[in-house]
């Protein structure tokens, strides 16, 4: 094998990882990725927001020396929504903040699954890494979430989570 065969070689290998590792466009031309909710659909006593889906509970943990960790494509999905959940922040023009909003408040998850196909996944598979990764961007424990509600429909043409996180009322309050 020559010198410039292995260099091809190691630069086709990390070209593909460097794809792999790299967020998509948001809301390009031809992104796959669901577009951004117009500020205006942002509840004032919540967060909502339009994400791609997770990754299968397949694909988001790998073992690495015995030890089970999050997968890349777990990584990925926990860095789009920490963005996503950024972008919510710094759009949301009415109200009180939405920390200060939901400090010390129980919480509400709703989560809507839009897959290619109905019966291909779990229901229930990208729910504890969308719960994980909305509460750390928001810097919240995500014990403080009593009710979830999920919800599994079909959309071959734009695949997605559709996800709302809501304060419930200002009498239930989080001691811990």
């Amino acid at each position: 094998m020559t010198v410039q065969h292995s260099i091809q070689q190691l630069l086709a290998s990390a070209v593909k990882r460097a794809r792999r590792q790299t967020l998509p466009p948001l809301n390009g031309l031809a992104s796959p990725w669901p577009p951004r909710h117009p500020v205006a659909e942002h509840p004032e006593n919540g967060l909502r927001l339009v994400l791609p889906l997770p990754p299968s509970i397949n694909h988001q943990y790998a073992t690495v020396q015995g030890r089970r960790v999050l997968s890349s494509a777990g990584r990925r999905f926990k860095a789009l929504v920490g963005q996503e959940v950024l972008c919510a922040l710094a759009t949301r023009e009415s109200g009180p903040p939405l920390r200060e909003l939901l400090d010390g408040t129980l919480l509400a998850l709703d989560l809507r699954f839009y897959f290619a196909w109905e019966l291909r996944r779990d229901i229930d598979g990208g729910l504890k890494i969308t719960q994980d990764a909305v509460c750390e961007a928001l810097g919240l424990n995500d014990n403080r979430i009593v009710e979830v509600t999920l919800r599994k429909q079909r959309d071959a043409v734009a695949p997605r989570l559709e996800l709302s996180l809501r304060a419930l009322s200002s009498s239930a309050t989080y001691s811990g």
